[in-house]
């Protein structure tokens, strides 16, 4: 027992150290009401208590013409004045037709002044002063709020695009102008508000049936306790019944669809594809077309098809599996707390992702309030520069440029702080990566301490040590931290790279240089693969760590020789007791999905008035099938752990031990009898 890799422990406790820093530097700069909330054009927050704009919460862009971009108008830098106001307009108004009007009533000028610069109170002045100044908009159109901003208000209808049913409208100088002028103003966003709207229906939907959610998980939790505790006892059967019914469940669905096919084939408007329809937030919609049925057809068959062949040539290492796993429920038996390890790991990640996000948009937000001159004339040569509202007046650029203005533009800033903002947030992305990879190998540094200290012993359970989980947890923590973050790092470095290389891909999409996109596949490729293997021999050092308690290289070097002497071996355990784990975890989270798909679509008679109404019945659906899933895998990766513990142990028994009454084996007899038979096949 002696510490291991103290250099990188060090630098690990300073690395924590400096991300505590950064997360505080970041808080003190950063201000999190810059993302909350809109900032007008003179860098006021629109909405926030004790302030003039307590109640104007939304944002109104005086000419939304001069918005080309949607992405322009998020980022709070369309060239024209943003103000805060309590409601978007509701009517089409020009600043021309109020000065007509307000010659016989001020009832216009009331409504429009809503809209103007605050204090402006000229309804009056000329035209081309009012537009050169900017002190009004120079015509308002109904619109609604999203993204806390007001955008015009698209409805669609008999297919042509229209804003409060017209279609054409005139600016304040009695310019014709289309709504779909407008549309391309504020390109893409009407695509935004269809998916705020289906989000708000998935949020009422998650609010209506969160407790049968709940229900569904809690299902999922006990059937993998029992599946787990059964695998104990009757491992064989209950595999082999996990198998067949997976193959039988499969065969139903490729019957199903076939029926949907055939039926559907021979009904007119079935054949339409779904790349003719496009996008629907309709599901039911694509359940209507031939095409769909054929896709989960020829879907189901391969995957079939590839269990049968597994199956067929693979059923002696299938048996060989089963007896692993047998032996691996022996060890979760007499170590169950084991079981629930997964929860601390979640924890974990949990405060490691909250923290991460809360940095992330500390960060974000770090910057200063920019100000940019906003020239009313093309030709102005200070255009766009950097200027200061509380001393703009005084400068001659106004005189230069007559009707410009110094604007809100966006958060920045010049110190060194603000400068190295991309290479801080780089930062943060790495250490996030390292922290969550330590803890995954701590996590699986413990497990394997505990299932060794099972295998190791002589006499068992006698012999097991008390409290092995806790033993092995305090150890890993005490003695391997500098191991176990040199591993995490080693993955952390290349995961970074693997999102680089997404970033410049995502970047590229549009490029026509055919080369630079192929050199660009081919490392994702290569970086994939080298990630993979990675966290195989990450794994398998954690487990001779926890056995042996030397240092990463030397484990891993160990590792890597011990598995390359028991190759054969290898096939058999990690893909073959993989493919049955995978196969238990589908059987549990179709299970519960198939019970949960009869609730929410109303064919359980007994409980049909307590299923509660919904939008979309795919939500609470997926994310029972999605959860139950993810229950499964906490519960099974444990057993995977287990099993590659044991194995490691088996091999390093089988070379260190004869058999001998001086060097007996440490392993079960059923265990040896039937891993010797792999040398035989």
């Amino acid at each position: 027992k002696s510490c291991t890799d103290v250099f990188c422990c060090v630098i690990f406790i300073i690395v924590i150290l400096g991300y505590i820093a950064l997360g505080t530097v970041a808080w003190l700069h950063g201000d999190p009401r810059k993302v909350i909330y809109p900032t007008d054009s003179y860098g006021q927050f629109c909405g926030q208590k004790g302030t003039p704009n307590a109640k104007k919460s939304i944002l109104f862009y005086f000419n939304i013409l001069k918005c080309a971009n949607p992405a322009v108008l998020i980022n709070l830098q369309c060239p024209t004045t943003q103000m805060c106001v309590s409601k978007c307009p509701d009517r089409f108004a020009t600043y021309t037709d109020m000065q007509l009007q307000y010659q016989i009533t001020a009832a216009p000028w009331e409504y429009y002044r809503r809209f103007c610069k605050p204090g402006f109170n000229n309804p009056t002045k000329p035209v081309a002063q009012v537009l050169r100044d900017e002190d009004c908009p120079s015509m308002i159109v109904p619109s609604r709020p999203f993204l806390q901003r007001c955008f015009p208000d698209f409805i669609t209808l008999n297919g042509t695009l229209t804003v409060a049913k017209r279609t054409h409208f005139k600016d304040a100088l009695d310019k014709a102008r289309s709504v779909t002028e407008l549309r391309d103003a504020a390109n893409g966003i009407t695509g935004l508000v269809d998916a705020k709207e289906v989000g708000m229906k998935i949020v009422e939907d998650y609010a209506a049936s969160w407790n049968w959610i709940l229900i569904g998980l809690v299902i999922a939790l006990v059937v993998s306790l029992i599946f787990i505790l059964l695998l104990r006892f009757t491992a064989g059967l209950l595999l082999w019944f996990t198998i067949i019914a997976v193959i039988l469940v499969i065969a139903y669905g490729i019957w199903h669809c076939y029926l949907e096919f055939s039926l559907l084939r021979q009904q007119p408007g079935a054949d339409v594809t779904i790349v003719d329809i496009g996008f629907q937030t309709d599901v039911t919609v694509y359940l209507h077309l031939s095409q769909t049925w054929l896709i989960f057809l020829i879907a189901l068959c391969t995957i079939e098809a590839s269990i049968l062949i597994i199956l067929i040539f693979l059923r002696k290492r299938v048996r060989i599996a089963i007896a692993l796993l047998r032996e691996g429920s022996k060890a979760v038996s007499y170590i169950m707390s084991t079981l629930f390890y997964p929860i601390i790991t979640f924890l974990l990640l949990a405060i490691c992702i909250s923290y991460f996000s809360v940095t992330s948009v500390f960060l974000a937000s770090s910057g200063d309030a920019i100000y940019k001159v906003m020239a009313a004339e093309p030709n102005c040569m200070y255009a766009n520069k950097t200027c200061d509202p509380e001393t703009f007046n005084k400068t001659n650029v106004s005189k230069t440029c007559p009707g410009a203005q110094c604007t809100f533009a966006f958060y920045g800033g010049e110190t060194p702080y603000h400068r190295y903002l991309f290479i801080l947030q780089l930062s943060n992305l790495l250490i996030f990566l390292w922290l969550v990879n330590f803890i995954i190998a701590l996590g699986q540094c413990t497990l394997a301490g505990a299932f060794a200290s099972y295998y190791w012993a002589r006499r068992k359970p006698q012999d097991i040590p008390t409290c092995p989980l806790f033993s092995s947890f305090s150890r890993a923590i005490r003695y391997h931290t500098g191991s176990l973050a040199f591993g995490a790092l080693i993955l952390a470095l290349v995961q970074m790279a693997r999102i680089i290389l997404e970033y410049l891909d995502s970047k590229l999409k549009g490029a026509s240089n055919v080369a630079a996109r192929f050199l660009l596949c081919c490392l994702k490729c290569c970086f994939w693969c080298l990630e993979r293997f990675i966290k195989f021999m990450n794994r398998n050092a954690y487990i001779m760590i926890a056995i042996y308690g030397k240092c990463f290289c030397t484990s891993a070097r160990d590792a890597f020789c011990l598995l390359m002497r028991n190759v054969v071996r290898v096939a058999v355990l990690d893909r073959v007791t993989d493919f049955l784990l995978f196969l238990g975890k589908v059987l549990i989270a179709g299970s519960v999905g198939v019970i949960a798909f009869f609730f929410f679509t109303h064919k359980i008679p007994i409980v049909q008035e307590d299923v509660p109404t919904l939008h979309y019945y795919w939500v609470p659906l997926l994310t029972v099938i999605c959860g139950s899933y993810l229950i499964a895998h906490g519960f099974f990766s444990v057993y995977a752990m287990c099993v590659d513990t044991l194995f490691l142990c088996f091999c390093e028994d089988l070379e260190r031990n004869d058999g001998s009454p001086e060097k007996p084996f440490l392993m079960s007899a059923e265990l040896h009898s039937i891993l010797r038979k792999t040398e035989h096949h």
